[in-house]
């Protein structure tokens, strides 16, 4: 089933039109059968994005670096971040239809994860950061990669490298921020 919805998003011209009658279609199982498994398609879509973004969570969780975690805080944050924007890119319509025609996507458990690994990042390299100043700038670091101002980014010109530079500037101006709060 997650693989037909895969198909289906990444083919698809308005990623908003792909409707669960399609994805049943395509799985060959009968509608009830997705919604039995999902809930409904905001469900669908976080097992789906889950599913994609495993790799890159492994990689964070127990690879080696500059994502794994014997990679200096400041070093990873940048790391993570260039991968979140490639796992965006890579999944566009993916990432459109989550992020954009559906609501709670702060509540995704790839959201909180992707947060909670930024927090400690953070406050790991801004010395003296407190837990709710490192949560606001995770917050805003992720806030960045939304696919919405991405493809804003790409249509008025910026290409991808320049946006990798700018993202990797930002968060390290922002550890520096976040390190100052903490004094």
């Amino acid at each position: 089933m997650l693989a037909a919805a895969d198909a289906l998003f990444a083919d698809a011209d308005a990623p908003q039109t792909v409707s669960m009658d399609a994805i049943a279609a395509a799985a060959g199982v009968g509608k009830g059968t997705l919604f039995r498994a999902f809930g409904d398609r905001d469900g669908l879509l976080d097992s789906l994005a889950a599913a994609k973004f495993l790799p890159l969570r492994t990689a964070v969780e127990s690879g080696p670096g500059p994502l794994g975690p014997d990679t200096p805080a400041p070093d990873r944050i940048v790391a993570f971040l260039d991968a979140v924007l490639t796992f965006k890119l890579e999944n566009r319509n993916l990432m459109r239809a989550r992020e954009v025609a559906t609501t709670g996507n702060l509540q995704s458990e790839r959201y909180r994860w992707m947060h909670g690994l930024l927090q400690r990042l953070i406050q790991d390299a801004a010395t003296g950061c407190t837990a709710n100043d490192a949560g606001y700038v995770a917050h805003a670091l992720l806030a960045t990669l939304h696919i919405d101002l991405i493809d804003e980014l790409l249509t008025t010109g910026r290409s991808v490298e320049d946006i990798r530079r700018a993202q990797a500037a930002q968060a390290l101006a922002a550890l520096g921020g976040a390190a100052r709060s903490g004094r």
